[in-house]
């Protein structure tokens, strides 16, 4: 059973937008570099940012192998979605040692954790044997794309204020 048959232009794009995305986190890093070291928390959040839209890459280009069985498929997007749960985690954990107002935690984490539970919740269902799993590839991709959004946009113009 091929459970990629009908999703290689989802995964195209959404490899496509991730690779660009990540561009546009290492520019921000990169012009921002001295002002994001300077907070504590921040560089954190950048390499947050950049693990999400790399575990979209990999389980988009994972996707894209050809004839790859579906249990492979569910392994490895259940290892790319596991490490990100485990990285953003001590991410988040670190953020609420440090007594910052709940809501930003609260916020980042819901976004971080929707995505990285979606690719989970994906591979479990494919090494199941339920095709319909490829389906939370949708809410995993939207939700690191917007998790990593917001922290572009603190990276790029909040950090200056």
């Amino acid at each position: 059973m091929n459970v990629t048959a009908g999703w290689s232009n989802f995964l195209s794009a959404e490899t496509g937008a991730a690779a660009t995305l990540a561009g546009l986190i290492f520019v921000a890093v990169s012009i921002n570099l001295s002002k994001i070291l300077e907070y504590p928390g921040v560089p954190g959040r950048a390499a947050e940012a950049l693990a999400l839209l790399i575990g979209v890459l990999l389980a988009c280009t994972f996707g894209l192998a050809p004839n790859q069985p579906a249990r492979v498929l569910g392994s490895e997007l259940l290892a790319v979605g596991g490490s990100l749960w485990l990285l953003t985690l001590t991410f988040h954990v670190g953020e609420f040692r440090r007594k910052n107002p709940w809501w930003w935690l609260a916020s980042r984490a819901l976004l971080s954790q929707g995505a990285t539970l979606s690719f989970c919740i994906a591979g479990i269902s494919l090494l199941q044997g339920r095709a319909d799993g490829m389906y939370w590839l949708i809410p995993g991709c939207v939700f690191s794309f917007v998790a990593s959004i917001t922290s572009a946009w603190v990276l790029l113009i909040e950090i200056l204020r």
